[in-house]
């Protein structure tokens, strides 16, 4: 039967403790944070049924404020980048807080990574959940609307951990949440993802500007580019292919994919995740029309990760499912305008297995 525990995982330097939720179904077990409504673990078996960690978080809480911001954590109000930190809704344009080149990234300089999520267990017949939720007051970070978001993270025992969003507001407003997990499936065998085999189901991609924003006009063909991931691809020849867009983002990726199955409410495939060495997969599935994948291209060795080792370049791959990047600005991109008396809903599954 599927549990959930809560501890404590320490104080910040202001103060706030920080609670620490365990959720276990058979082999698998989630830790989860109140700071940021973070997934800080993820430990599931090999092929020879050794049970490891696979996600990438840091040692000490308060490298989450610094070299380790974002991993793990419930991204918002709107995930990925808004250009020129200018927001245009309803025939305004209002300035939002910069905090990346003059651009708006994951909500601005204070976003919801940053916040200590109120919690409580959310668990029901065969699964394990936490509920977080959240109150971002009207002007957040430029923001209009006070928004109320619900982020619940449930375990089942197949070895499924979904993550179900929702938010609602009192003004017209923009919201695009997403988790910033870091995977890394070779359980401490393997330092880098380089090795990792990865597939996306999308015949098209975003292609970016220097500032990493969406270049005008339609989404490019990933045939014939490193981006080509509709068959498995190992990261490290994609890390090595020399594409102008690869250098332009660090030497890796950091890209979003457009969904070839997406239907607005419905859960379909958005990535497959492999290492062949202990044979973990991972399969991400989401309501999302994108998948924004980051493979770690400026981390430096500067922080240590949970197994005290530090976390290198490349150590770790985001699969960010989300609306697209600088959608607001884009009015051919799917909106993510949410308006009084409308629920914000959106749904990620993550299924822990082993490859064929």
């Amino acid at each position: 039967m599927p549990t959930v525990t809560r501890s404590t995982a320490g104080r910040l330097p202001d103060g706030r403790e920080v609670g620490y939720w365990q959720l276990a179904a058979g082999p698998v077990t989630v830790g989860l944070l109140d700071l940021g409504a973070s997934l800080h673990s993820a430990r599931c078996p090999d092929r020879s049924g050794r049970v490891a960690e696979t996600v990438v978080s840091p040692l000490h809480l308060a490298d989450r404020f610094g070299a380790a911001r974002y991993f793990g954590a419930t991204v918002g109000r709107y995930a990925n980048r808004i250009g020129g930190a200018l927001l245009p809704l309803d025939g305004d344009l209002l300035p939002l807080s910069a905090n990346e080149s003059g651009n708006t990234l994951h909500g601005g300089a204070d976003g919801f990574d940053l916040r200590s999520w109120s919690a409580r267990p959310a668990a029901g017949g065969t699964r394990a959940g936490v509920e977080f939720s959240l109150v971002s007051p009207a002007g957040d970070q430029g923001f209009p609307g006070r928004l109320e978001a619900r982020v619940t993270y449930s375990l089942g025992d197949e070895g499924d951990l979904v993550i179900d969003y929702t938010a609602t507001t009192d003004a017209p407003t923009v919201v695009n949440l997403t988790n910033h997990a870091y995977w890394n499936l070779a359980g401490g065998a393997d330092e880098t993802v380089s090795d990792h085999e990865l597939q996306v189901p999308a015949d098209h991609y975003t292609r970016v500007d220097p500032g990493l924003l969406p270049l005008p006009g339609p989404h490019e063909s990933v045939a014939g580019t490193p981006f080509d991931l509709r068959d498995p691809r190992a990261l490290g020849k994609a890390l090595t292919a020399g594409d102008e867009q690869i250098r332009m983002a660090g030497g890796g990726y950091d890209h979003n994919w457009v969904l070839r199955a997406h239907t607005p409410g419905t859960v379909a495939p958005a990535a497959v995740l492999g290492h062949p060495g202990s044979g973990r997969r991972l399969e991400c599935l989401t309501t999302e029309p994108g998948i924004q994948v980051y493979t770690g291209n400026h981390f430096d060795g500067s922080f240590p990760g949970t197994d005290g080792r530090p976390v290198p370049r490349f150590g770790g791959v985001a699969l960010e499912t989300q609306h697209f990047p600088d959608g607001p600005n884009r009015p051919d991109f799917p909106s993510a305008r949410l308006a009084p008396g409308d629920v914000y809903r959106s749904t990620t599954v993550y299924r822990f297995g082993l490859m064929p």
